[in-house]
């Protein structure tokens, strides 16, 4: 961790569970050994989605073993300082984390969000106007191009406009986030025979509720932001111009 004061937070909550293990070993007497499969594990999700995510989705499971330990107190008194700090000091120092990343997430959000609105409605449009597979795929790369580097400017320039002194990156996240969802939208006319339109058009709906849900989760583990209203919302707004997309289709055609 590059962030001088994150990596402080970092050796400051393994330093805690260090402690924590030598309480646990001197009732054991054994300590444990390092899984090297999970530790591999763990910094590919850390690389990946970032160290704040990794962290978080860690801690997601306390709650268990709090439960554990709290049902073993009498047994086990210095458990009572171990709860109390699994339960306020880490969640005090996970929550100073800043890692860059995360301060894009409102440009991820707009970058994908816009593209499933506008992609999903014009390839469920193109659907029923075209009813080739391979004619929709050409259509929906061209809008999804066309609409990436047009999101990517407008997101340079509305940030150049706010003061941001971070304009680039924040419409390169942006942009990255459009490329990245019009991508995945369109693989199913790319792959799927040229009378399977439907078909095609079923598994990309499909598929952009998956990336709202995966996206959502990921919000939800690293800004402790609420999944379900969220990803309902998202659902809802996408799935919705699609079906009034895919009317207009049926009318054009």
């Amino acid at each position: 961790v590059k962030h001088k004061q994150d990596r402080a937070t970092l050796l400051a909550i393994a330093a805690e569970e260090e402690r924590h293990a030598a309480v646990f070993a001197a009732h054991t007497g054994s300590s444990i050994q390092l899984n090297r499969f999970k530790m591999t594990c763990y910094r590919l999700l850390a690389r990946v989605l970032g160290y704040t995510f990794a962290l978080k989705w860690l801690e997601g499971g306390e709650d268990k073993t709090i439960a554990c330990y709290q049902a073993n107190l009498e047994t086990f008194p210095e458990l009572k300082q171990i709860i109390a700090e699994e339960e306020q000091h880490e969640q005090k120092l996970i929550s100073i984390l800043d890692e860059e990343r995360l301060h894009y997430v409102g440009d991820m959000v707009l970058g994908m969000n816009d593209a499933l609105v506008e992609l999903t409605g014009a390839l469920a449009g193109y659907t029923l106007a075209m009813q080739n597979t391979q004619v929709i795929a050409m259509a929906g790369l061209i809008t999804g191009v066309s609409a990436t580097l047009s999101m990517t400017a407008s997101g340079y320039l509305s940030s150049r406009e706010a003061g941001n002194k971070n304009a680039r990156r924040s419409a390169l996240y942006t942009g990255a986030a459009y490329l990245l969802t019009v991508a995945i939208l369109i693989l199913p006319f790319l792959l799927m025979p040229a009378p399977a339109y439907l078909g095609a058009l079923c598994l990309t709906l499909l598929l952009a509720v998956l990336i709202i849900a995966a996206f959502n989760y990921y919000i939800s583990v690293a800004k402790g932001r609420p999944f379900r209203k969220n990803f309902l919302t998202m659902v809802g707004i996408s799935l919705g111009v699609a079906c009034i997309s895919f009317g207009i289709g049926l009318l054009v055609k």
